[in-house]
């Protein structure tokens, strides 16, 4: 599945068969949903942008802060002594578990 990114936001690129035609969402909306469609990849991307300026001017109009896709807050559960070593990471290498994480994170997705 390929995906299309516009102004922060990043969305899906799936085809239907039954409709022969392209489609997609905003990812990572959780609240508000932006879906566009196209006969062809370059119908579905100005589709995706349409889709996009036309929540933000929407948000403008009604004075609302626009939703990210993706907000940077995640809540993970993650067995105790998980959580206890890398805090102990965190206290000996003087910063927070948040930035152990990140780092983390950051390292295994630098593989994909």
């Amino acid at each position: 599945m390929g995906h299309l990114k516009y102004r922060g936001y990043t969305g899906s690129v799936e085809y239907s068969e039954a409709d022969n035609c392209l489609f997609g969402k905003v990812l990572g909306m959780t609240k508000d949903s932006i879906t566009y469609e196209g006969s062809t990849i370059e119908e579905l991307k100005s589709d995706f942008e349409a889709g996009i300026d036309s929540y933000l001017e929407m948000c403008e109009r009604k004075g609302v802060k626009p939703r990210k896709a993706f907000s940077g807050t995640l809540n993970i559960r993650i067995p105790s002594e998980i959580h206890g070593k890398i805090a102990m990471i965190a206290e000996e290498t003087g910063t927070t578990v948040n930035t152990v994480i990140r780092r983390v994170l950051e390292k295994e997705l630098k593989t994909i």
